[in-house]
């Protein structure tokens, strides 16, 4: 069997393409990695050093036009500045009620979808995205849920011809859960990048820097990325 991993180049999804290298091979996986108009392409960046070195073919998508009438703070045309404060804090100053500011409409949704047809275009029976719990915790990001996932797997099986299902390894799983698997199965996490600015630098400020410093702390380990750049 061939797989498909949604690769954005940060921690969460190279740890996904770790395990389905781990099961599939290097020649069996495809790595495709989507740009939907963010502020900065360090992401897309990280992805093609992560891709080169697992060895994996890489494909391109542009998904920017469908998310040009958002203005989530990630997203270029966005007039909002991208907090500084964690995401439990965010959470806790709208009572849950809705995503953080970050939130990118369906993006996962749409990632999957476009990622179902070419998927099976190209041969693959699985998808792996890099889901987790933290990202679905209080809301924040309701397209990381258990529940959308399944929904989602439900319908690209069917739609499919029962020919494709997706595989979420770490919707069940907090951050410091998926730096532990990842630190056993070797990922190289200097390669990675998390961050929602576009510094040379993590900024250590906004949700997922903090998310991520977390994560490896749990672990008692200083994020490599962060060691390799301060160089």
């Amino acid at each position: 069997m061939k797989a498909l991993v949604l690769s954005s180049g940060g921690l969460d999804s190279t740890t996904a393409l770790a395990l389905a290298v781990a099961k599939y091979r290097k020649e069996n996986v495809i790595a495709l990695s989507v740009s939907y108009g963010q502020k900065h392409d360090k992401e897309i960046q990280a992805a093609k050093a992560v891709a080169e070195y697992y060895q994996v073919e890489q494909m391109f998508l542009d998904l920017t036009p469908i998310f040009s009438y958002s203005n989530s703070s990630l997203l270029k045309q966005s007039t909002e500045a991208i907090p500084e404060k964690s995401y439990a804090r965010q959470i806790d100053e709208t009572e849950g009620n809705k995503p953080v500011s970050t939130y990118v409409p369906f993006r996962n949704g749409l990632f999957i979808s476009s990622a179902a047809s070419i998927a099976l275009s190209r041969d693959c029976g699985v998808i792996y995205y890099g889901a987790h719990a933290d990202d679905a915790a209080g809301a924040a990001y309701p397209d990381c849920s258990p529940i959308f996932n399944k929904a989602m797997n439900q319908a690209v099986w069917e739609g499919s011809g029962h020919q494709l299902r997706i595989e979420a390894p770490f919707v069940n799983m907090n951050k410091g859960e998926i730096v532990k698997l990842g630190m056993d199965l070797g990922v190289p996490y200097e390669l990675t990048w998390s961050c929602y600015e576009g510094g040379d630098v993590p900024c250590g400020k906004c949700g997922t820097c903090i998310d991520r410093a977390k994560a490896f702390a749990a672990n008692g380990l200083e994020d490599p990325a962060i060691k390799i750049r301060k160089r």
